[in-house]
């Protein structure tokens, strides 16, 4: 099993960002630190709890003065990286909202070991046209980090942090960086634009489709990303997004749709094939899913989409063969009952199969 991301968090880390705040601030109190932070409630803490918890725990033992605060904290974060260094970028969302000068400076810096992705969006809440020209500068900063922060600082549906849902009715203001970093030369900005177009389509897909069908065709590295833009209206179906793809053909048929089991236990597995056949010469581009209708524990269904392939298919006729598995996830638990298993072409339900889900 994959290590909480919380336990990157560890006590050796907390030692060590301790003994590395003290050479900064010699008057630093590294055991009244660690005792703090690994307090009677630190193992039940989640991922940006334990954060939070650390950023407030480094207020209580340096100087109250924020200014000197974040002049100690930037002598300290270059020596951390990754998730974890965000407790820099916390620090400041949790005290510096009344010093916006020092604040965004700090942010800009923090965000080149880390990411300060979180900690910009209550500075977009308290004023967000002074905040949203601020990422529009950022949009044309030399380093990779702060240009990424620009576009995934403001994404509508960031996961795990607050919601804009001023950007979700209208995503006016987001668009002018988009278009400054479509070409960018990082792919990690690029994924970031793309993640934030797939956000928009959330809420506008209108808006995200005008956008996909200016910008396709006219570079490689900007055809990646608006395909990234439009998973979930592919998922969805979209007719727009579809022809925008060359998903078109709808002559296909699906037969022979056959499960290796009809009935199977929670935890186990199936395999499933089915059969493609184009009445109309190629099979051609072809977007193929399958889709399944799990029963929820109140004994409604709720629709799942996996993706099997997207490919050119030069044939007017092609077997498919997958396994599935029904062993209980994190994100997903399964519950006894007739489930549906439907095949999915270019956005279309093709033909279906019904199977029972026994407990264990």
């Amino acid at each position: 099993m994959a290590e909480l991301l919380k336990n990157r968090y560890s006590e050796t880390y907390i030692r060590r960002l301790g003994a590395t705040v003290k050479t900064h601030y010699p008057n630093f109190d590294e055991l009244n630190f660690q005792g703090s932070v690994l307090d009677k409630q630190w193992p039940s803490r989640e991922l940006k709890s334990r954060m939070h918890h650390i950023a407030v725990c480094l207020h209580q033992g340096i100087p109250a003065n924020y200014p000197e605060n974040i002049e100690i904290l930037k002598k300290v974060a270059p020596s951390f990286g990754g998730m974890e260094a965000m407790i820099f970028p916390d620090f400041v969302e949790t005290y510096g909202m009344n010093a916006w000068d020092i604040s965004i400076a700090a942010l800009e810096y923090f965000t080149q070991f880390s990411s300060s992705e979180f900690s910009v969006r209550p500075f977009i809440v308290q004023d967000s046209e002074r905040m949203m020209k601020q990422m529009l500068d950022w949009s044309l900063h030399k380093n990779e980090h702060v240009r990424r922060l620009a576009s995934e600082g403001c994404r509508p549906r960031l996961p795990w942090a607050m919601a804009l849902p001023e950007f979700k009715r209208s995503p006016g203001p987001i668009l002018p960086i988009l278009e400054n970093l479509k070409q960018d030369p990082s792919a990690y900005v690029r994924r970031s634009v793309a993640n934030n177009l797939n956000d928009i389509a959330k809420d506008n897909p209108e808006v995200t489709l005008d956008i996909a069908a200016s910008w396709i065709d006219t570079h490689a590295d900007t055809d990646w990303l608006v395909k990234h833009a439009s998973r979930t209206l592919l998922k969805k179906g979209v007719p727009r997004a579809l022809v925008l793809f060359g998903f078109t053909n709808q002559s296909i048929v699906v037969s022979d749709i056959k499960l290796s089991r009809n009935k199977l236990a929670i935890g186990e597995s199936f395999e499933f094939s089915f059969n493609l056949i184009s009445k109309d010469g190629y099979l051609g581009k072809t977007r193929i899913e399958y889709a399944i209708d799990f029963v929820k524990a109140n004994g409604k269904c709720s629709r799942k989409i996996f993706k099997i392939s997207e490919s050119e298919i030069d044939s007017h006729e092609k077997v498919y063969k997958k396994n599935h598995s029904f062993k209980q996830l994190s994100t997903r638990i399964h519950y006894p009952g007739r489930h549906r298993l439907s095949v999915i072409v270019n956005g279309v339900d093709k033909n279906a199969a019904d199977f029972e889900l026994l407990a264990i």
